[in-house]
């Protein structure tokens, strides 16, 4: 009977749902696939007693689904924004000595996620395992690494 409730308010919200997470994601696939782990989750997990109840956690679980998907996709972004844009003054090494120059100003533990991420392509939970840092503290380090060569290629520090 409790998943009654969730099943009718679901339905009966499905398209401000679907609105909703649009306005987040600002892409149909991505706002179907929030909305339907959200329904699975609450089905399975959170039993509900009232339509009002229902309605209420499927937009506040659909909500944080839809932030959770943004979270994951910004951590996707390549170090270099558009690696197909020829870089405006190329530098007469190859790029192997030249990306050794980017990263020369980066401490050990830096130069140690750099080389997980981008250039063995792990995720951040595998480098995290690897390491033995949070999740979240790899992605802080990737994003101050990020951070550190972008500026140094502005000051052409390199």
């Amino acid at each position: 009977m409790k998943s009654d409730f969730l099943t009718h308010s679901y339905l009966a919200l499905r398209e401000k749902l679907f609105r909703s997470a649009i306005g987040f994601l600002k892409d149909e696939e991505d706002a179907k696939d929030a909305m339907q782990d959200t329904y699975m989750n609450l089905w399975s997990k959170n039993p509900v007693t009232s339509d009002s109840e229902a309605g209420n956690k499927l937009f506040k679980a659909l909500r944080n689904r839809c932030i959770d998907i943004l979270k994951h996709q910004s951590h996707q972004k390549p170090v270099f924004e558009n690696p197909e844009e020829p870089i405006e003054n190329p530098p007469d090494e190859s790029i192997e000595d030249y990306e050794r120059k980017l990263i020369a100003n980066l401490s050990e533990r830096q130069r140690e996620v750099y080389q997980y991420i981008v250039r063995e392509g792990l995720e951040y939970d595998k480098v995290a395992d690897i390491t033995g840092r949070s999740v979240e503290a790899v992605r802080t380090e990737m994003s101050r690494i990020r951070k550190k060569i972008q500026s140094n290629l502005k000051r052409n520090d390199i």
